[in-house]
């Protein structure tokens, strides 16, 4: 067991003529040093490896849930986070590899995670753990604190006025307000990153957090440098690729949200887009039952249901007085099956969703959401009286036309039998047409006016 360092004394100003600078020193140097886990601290030592996860002895009084800790191993000095805690030892999940680590190695504690975001952060590229992989200057750090706590629900301030994503669809069918949380949900190789890109280049927020988690190596550099565009002077993306550790998956998602946290305390309208939601679960999972945690939901174990509105629930509005987070989620729906845990679980927490179909996309229409399964719970707010008339009898028409596809198909429609159908056939192709966008179009200032066009005939 370490010594334990007697407490040190107070040092005395070098006589009366000392300047205030010295004694400034002495006194944040006695500061730093008076306290003996500063100079001396207890270390364990690695007893077990396994490819996902080490298991550490002698640590289990000196740490808590989600420390971080160094690793000395001999390809140099590692991190990972305490994951569980035994009487005898600990389980910690690397944030590089469990490879590196070996029988022996000695294991220091370095307390909680902590990250300290500034505003000179905008236009920069960062990982999970806050550091700058764009080749850039090193970063300007800001105050160091722990995550901002949800805000009380009686202390959050209300959903703001409706926004335009300049995304004709969604302006129409499922608008947005700000500080409202929608997920785009959709299965794999739809169209959902492209509909993120196309939300995310909106104009009306003053600060974008991208937060790109498990995605494509190649995919980042052509989202930041073709996606963020005239942007990027005002963006923050965390990038945390799909060959990385679980851990970093896992703590890029939380990082983005202290980013956006910080910028939303200073009274900035804060866009997040987290793409996907899905892979942070996936890392949620592989920590977990590398802990020995059982699965309870197809593969999922309990905790990823727990830490999941987690996460979810710090965006939003912020206490009265703050700005606001926007946030979008897409969700990656395994086996186009929407009904799985994960999307069920943050489709109930979210303030709506939009649905990509994939007969939709095949069809050659994007962004291919069904206007039929989209719904904003806020959409209220953000309709006018006219507004909201108009999009229920295109929902109703939508819905005539797709219901009665099969009939006309087979050739049993006969035009003059029923005047709404008649309306229906007409009108839904052209409306389809009308809501064809792609990220070349450019953003929809006035979507209304545009359809209104569009059915009328006219371009």
């Amino acid at each position: 067991m370490a010594a334990t360092r007697p407490a040190a004394a107070k040092p005395a100003p070098r006589g009366a003529d000392a300047p205030d600078a010295v004694i400034e020193a002495l006194d944040r140097a006695y500061r730093r040093f008076a306290e003996p886990r500063q100079v001396i601290r207890r270390g364990g030592r690695i007893s077990e490896v396994s490819p996902t996860h080490y298991r550490v002895t002698g640590l289990s009084r000196e740490t808590r849930l989600g420390d971080v800790v160094r690793h000395r191993s001999r390809d140099g000095d590692r991190t990972g986070e305490v994951v569980q805690i035994n009487p005898t030892d600990i389980i910690v999940a690397p944030y590089q590899t469990a490879a590196d680590a070996g029988v022996g190695d000695l294991v220091f504690s370095l307390g909680p995670f902590t990250l300290a975001p500034a505003d000179s952060w905008r236009g920069r590229v960062i990982n999970a753990l806050g550091r700058p992989i764009d080749n850039g200057s090193p970063l300007v750090e800001g105050e160091w604190d722990t995550p901002s706590p949800v805000p009380p629900a009686l202390a959050r301030d209300r959903v703001g006025k409706a926004l335009k994503t300049g995304v004709r669809v969604i302006d129409i069918f499922a608008p947005l307000c700000f500080g409202q949380r929608i997920g785009i949900f959709a299965g794999s190789g739809v169209g959902k990153s492209t509909l993120l890109a196309m939300l995310a280049s909106a104009d009306a927020f003053d600060t974008v957090v991208v937060a790109l988690v498990g995605e494509r190596g190649r995919e980042v550099r052509e989202f930041l440098e073709d996606t963020i565009g005239e942007a990027a002077s005002k963006s923050v993306a965390v990038v945390a690729t799909s060959d990385e550790s679980a851990m970093m998956r896992k703590r890029a998602s939380g990082t983005a949200m202290r980013v956006a946290e910080h910028f939303r305390d200073r009274g900035h309208r804060v866009l997040l887009v987290l793409d996907s939601i899905t892979r942070y679960a996936h890392a949620l999972r592989e920590v977990a039952i590398g802990t020995g945690e059982p699965p309870v939901a197809r593969g999922y174990p309990a905790s990823v249901f727990t830490d999941l509105p987690k996460l979810l629930e710090r965006a939003g509005p912020g206490a009265g007085g703050s700005g606001s987070i926007t946030a979008i989620f897409s969700v990656l729906v395994d086996g186009d099956d929407h009904n799985d845990p994960v999307a069920d679980s943050v489709r109930g927490i979210l303030d709506g969703h939009v649905v990509l179909d994939r007969s939709i996309a095949e069809q050659g229409r994007y962004p291919p959401v069904n206007p039929l399964a989209s719904i904003s719970r806020l959409a209220a707010r953000a309709w006018s009286d006219d507004e909201r008339a108009l999009v229920g009898k295109l929902r109703a028409m939508i819905a005539r036309f797709e219901d009665t596809r099969d009939i006309r198909l087979l050739g049993a429609y006969q035009a003059g039998v029923d005047a709404e159908l008649d309306m229906a056939v007409r009108q839904v192709p052209l409306l389809y047409d009308a809501l064809v966008q792609s990220p070349a179009d450019g953003p929809s200032r006035d979507p209304f006016a545009d359809l209104a066009r569009r059915l009328k005939g006219k371009d």
